[in-house]
Order: C-alpha cells, then sequence, then structure tokens
C-alpha cells in the first residue's frame, strides 16, 4: 500500500480535487478555492475534543477525536467518495497539515488513490495569500474601466470575460455592487478571508503579458477590504471612461436594483445615511417620488444630486490616469452595444 505523499501550495493545480477536512465553520470562513468540505469533525464534535482535551486529558480526548474521526470518514467513503475510480488524485488539508488531514489522506492512500497533503495545511496556504497579494499586482498591467454609477462598467467586464481578456471582477468576488445600495438580495458577502482567496485565485492565473480589466473600486466593497497593494496599482494604472447617456444608465439601474421597486421602504431605510449629506427636505422628496412608484424620476434624481458628484471626487482624486483614459462613447447599454464595445478596449 502507498502513503500519503505532501505537496504544496503551487501544486494545487495538480490534483482532480482538493478535500478540505476542517470543521464547516472553518471551511465557510475560508478555504482553497474549489476544494470541497469534507470535515473529520463537525463544529460540534471539534468543540467536544478541545474541551475534553482542556479539562481532562489529551489522551482521552485523542481518543474520543480517533472514534469520531474514524466514523466520519467511513461516512465520506461510503457516500461522497464511493464513485470515484482508482485513478482519482486528491489533496487532502487540514488546519496545520497534521492529525485530522493525516487521518483522510491515509485511508485514502490506502485505498489505493494516490493521495497528497497540503504541507503546513490551511495556515501556510494561507500565508502564501497574502505574501502574493503583496506582490502579484506588480507583476501585472491593469486596464481599469471607470464610469459613474450605472454606466455599466460591471456588464462590460462581462462583455470583456466573454470574448477571453482576462477580468478581475471585484464586486462579484465581493458579492456587493459597491455603492450604498450594493447588497446583494439574499445573497451575505464573504468573510474578508475568502475575498483575499478568491481574489488571489483570479490573479495567480493571469498572464503578465496581457491586460488585466477591472472596475474602479473604492478601498471598501460593502464591509470588504480592497488589498492594499492592489488598490495601489489600479490608482496608478491607464484607465477606460465609459460615457452613456443619463435616459440608459438609469435603465440598466432600474433592471440591475429591481429589488428595490418592489419594497420602497427597504430602499428609503438604506438612503437614511445620506441624510446628514442632503438633508431632511431631500431626503422626504426621495421618499415620496419612491412611495408614489416614479421611479424613473427618482433614479435620474439620486445620479444627478448623489451619485454622480460622488464618483467624480472619488474617480478625480484616486485614479491619475483618468484624465488620459480612452473614452468609450455609447448610446446604448444593452448587451449588444457592451460587446461592440470591446474591440475599443483593446
Amino acid at each position: 500500500m502507498q502513503n500519503p505523499r505532501v505537496a504544496t501550495v503551487s501544486q494545487l493545480s495538480d490534483f482532480d480535487e482538493i478535500i478540505d477536512v476542517r470543521s464547516p465553520a472553518e471551511y465557510a470562513e475560508d478555504h482553497v478555492p474549489g476544494a470541497i468540505s469534507a470535515p473529520v469533525l463537525d463544529d460540534e464534535q471539534r468543540a467536544e475534543v478541545g474541551t475534553l482535551y482542556v479539562q481532562d486529558s489529551p489522551f482521552l480526548a485523542k481518543k474520543r477525536g480517533a472514534a469520531l474521526i474514524a466514523r466520519n470518514i467511513a461516512l465520506h467513503l461510503e457516500n461522497l467518495f464511493k464513485d470515484k475510480p482508482k485513478q482519482w488524485k486528491p489533496l487532502v488539508y487540514c488546519w496545520r497539515g497534521g492529525q485530522r488531514s493525516g487521518a483522510m489522506a491515509h485511508i485514502l492512500a490506502q485505498v489505493g488513490w494516490s493521495t497528497s497533503r497540503l504541507e503546513g495545511g490551511y495556515k501556510n496556504y494561507r500565508r502564501q495569500v497574502l505574501a502574493d497579494l503583496d506582490t502579484l499586482p506588480g507583476t501585472l498591467q491593469f486596464r481599469v474601466v471607470c464610469g459613474p454609477t450605472g454606466s455599466g462598467k460591471s456588464r462590460f467586464l462581462h462583455a470583456l470575460h466573454e470574448q477571453g481578456e482576462q477580468v478581475l471582477d471585484l464586486e462579484a468576488l465581493a458579492q456587493h455592487r459597491g455603492s450604498l445600495l450594493g447588497n446583494l438580495p439574499d445573497e451575505p458577502q464573504p468573510s474578508q478571508k475568502m475575498f483575499e482567496s478568491r481574489i488571489w485565485d483570479v490573479l495567480h492565473r493571469c498572464d503578465s503579458k496581457r491586460p488585466v480589466f477591472v472596475e474602479a473600486e473604492s478601498k471598501k466593497i460593502g464591509m470588504l477590504g480592497t488589498p492594499e497593494a492592489l488598490l495601489t496599482k489600479m490608482r496608478a494604472s491607464d484607465c477606460l471612461l465609459i460615457e452613456a447617456p443619463v435616459h440608459a444608465r438609469v435603465q440598466l439601474l432600474m433592471e440591475d436594483y429591481a429589488h428595490f421597486l418592489k419594497d420602497p421602504a427597504l430602499l428609503i431605510r438604506r438612503l437614511t445615511p445620506l441624510l446628514p449629506l442632503h438633508g431632511r427636505q431631500v431626503l422626504d422628496h426621495w421618499q415620496q417620488l419612491a412611495e408614489q412608484g416614479l421611479w424613473t424620476e427618482l433614479v435620474e434624481k439620486l445620479l444627478i444630486q448623489h451619485y454622480d458628484p460622488a464618483y467624480l471626487r472619488s474617480t478625480s482624486n484616486n485614479f491619475i490616469h483618468l484624465d488620459t483614459a480612452r473614452v468609450l462613447k455609447l448610446g446604448s447599454l444593452d448587451e449588444e452595444a457592451l460587446r461592440s464595445a470591446v474591440p475599443l478596449a483593446q
């Protein structure tokens, strides 16, 4: 029977499957991109063994843990891994590359699968992510897609990606549209660690000889922080500027934020933090428009009175090459118009 091998973070792409054997809570906070969850101890079991270790004895904790781990691995073999072929090549990791991954990797190897353990486990992976996020942005050439709110920047990134361009869609990775109203309905943001893992996963696959298109973002996307080295490189990069008529932007925003049209009260609650900036009279007027269902008028006023001035201040101060940006003048923001604009960005 073969024994498990040891693999490094640089070899992640060499495996058919990456197996995270940590608890579900650990996996939910962050995990190697693409890894599946196959816990050898669930959250309650992990807490139970930990308490036993501290309050009673390491020996009893290890004995109890071994019984639970053996039982859980058996369940995974009977369910999660039951249809894996003999040629299957998995990589297993836990927190530090210790007992939890060791137990799973040993059993999988004894079955006959070509199994490896991640050296240093998740902890070593996380260290590599942070190191790479400090250095990778400096090796890549970015083109920053700018434009006022509703100008179709995210949709344009999607069109670029569809035509084979390299794209870093930070708002998609953060699960947030990047503004006061940017929370996606029924879709909470990932943890900061998971956000960074997702960015790392995109960047380390990019070809440094080709541009990486990214939307102009601020330091925060919802509750998540953009990595400092990435933000610095973006702000010093060449820009593209989308210009579109207000009516087209209003139409796009009404499509993207349709959930607010069904719940005017939610929209008003989300706009409340703007009270100190715009005053009660303006907020009351916006509320009246929402309650009356005058959405086109409301969205246009939000753009002209709040979003456009705020975006102009932010981008002008932060993106040093905005004045020399290549301008993409679009009469419409539908899919065909955005696809047609892709060659102009290349």
